[in-house]
């Protein structure tokens, strides 16, 4: 019989559930039965990559972005009461799904909630270290806490240097469970001609993303190239729409994704660790404007920009003439890792 493995991202913006996709498929391919789990616009994207598969809504955490990037940690301070409810809510949504659908194990991507004592529990971060300005010793320690409940942590990237995730996904001691997977991600290379100039695309909790959206199909009106224009908005059908020079979609599934990135030039992006996964195995050069007050991905665009990879701006100050800067940079490219599904997999068999 397959077994049942319960796999549930968070649903911060599209990222967790992305990078879980690649992770599914191999369930489904090594004979076991994913059981998909998570809310809003993570689960409706797993929905309509995995319609035949069962799905359950889990407690939402409900995170949004402050308006002002410098209110960003003030406004989690403010959520994290609510943010708690949601993990207890989960742990008890946990323990009926272990029940009604004889789960053999989880893997969660940083629901803290999500995790059982009678299966292996996999954990998948790759934030090791929080970062939360002057306290981020503070949320590290108690991140780093939680993840220890679990059999096992996997993080999305290579554990020596070069890495691509710094000191966001490297310890300095390990005292925990690591497993370095390798920078997975849904896509695969493809060798196409070339249709667009510029691919944007968003993601992240509102109101950022909707703000940025505006910023740049307004700035973006004097680009002289093609620009495909993917919002990342996940709604029930997909629209498309032709204005002069842009082709703008709501959402692509993974299958467009994959050819509208490998047949576009450059990418304008945030500089979420998803997208820098993603865009590293495709080898593209790319443009970063990370989510404003949002520490981990300013580190990241930072960090990039000061390795010669990617350029990056804030938010508040991209201009058009910014993306002639990208030529300047060496661009993303992927660590040649053999990934073997079967061998974390067998975690599940008590191997």
């Amino acid at each position: 019989m397959q077994k049942n493995i319960l796999v549930a991202p968070l649903n911060w913006g599209l990222g967790h559930a992305s990078r879980c996709i690649p992770i599914i498929r191999a369930l489904q391919q090594e004979g076991y039965r994913p059981i998909l789990a998570s809310d809003g616009v993570a689960l409706a994207l797993l929905e309509k990559e995995f319609p035949h598969l069962q799905t359950i809504c889990l407690p939402s955490y409900d995170i949004t972005y402050a308006k002002k990037g410098k209110y960003f940690k003030l406004k989690l301070l403010w959520d994290s009461p609510k943010i708690i409810d949601a993990i207890k809510a989960e742990k008890k949504a946990v323990k009926k799904i272990m029940k009604q659908y004889a789960i053999a194990g989880i893997i969660s991507d940083n629901r803290l909630g999500v995790r059982s004592k009678k299966v292996p529990s996999v954990f998948i971060t790759h934030q090791l270290n929080v970062l939360t300005g002057n306290t981020t010793w503070m949320s590290s320690k108690v991140h780093q806490r939680i993840a220890k409940k679990f059999d096992a942590i996997w993080v999305p990237d290579v554990s020596g240097k070069p890495n691509l995730s710094g000191k966001l996904g490297h310890l300095k001691k390990k005292k925990m469970p690591l497993q370095y997977i390798g920078p997975i991600s849904r896509l695969e290379k493809r060798d196409l001609d070339f249709q667009y100039d510029l691919m944007v695309i968003l993601s992240g909790p509102e109101p950022q993303r909707a703000m940025l959206e505006e910023k740049l199909l307004l700035e973006l009106q004097g680009y002289k190239g093609k620009v495909l224009f993917v919002k990342g908005k996940i709604e029930d059908s997909q629209q498309i729409e032709e204005r002069g020079r842009f082709v703008l979609y709501n959402y692509m599934d993974s299958s467009q994704l994959e050819i509208a990135f490998n047949s576009s030039l450059q990418v304008l992006s945030r500089s979420g660790y998803t997208t820098v996964l993603d865009l590293a195995k495709l080898g593209k050069k790319a443009f970063f404007i990370p989510t404003p007050g949002q520490y981990e991905q300013e580190y990241l665009a930072k960090r990039l920009q000061k390795l010669g990879l990617v350029p990056m701006a804030t938010q508040e100050a991209f201009v058009l003439s910014d993306l002639d800067r990208v030529k300047e940079f060496e661009g993303l490219n992927s660590f040649d890792i053999d990934l073997n599904f079967g061998s974390l997999f067998a975690l599940f068999e008590g191997e």
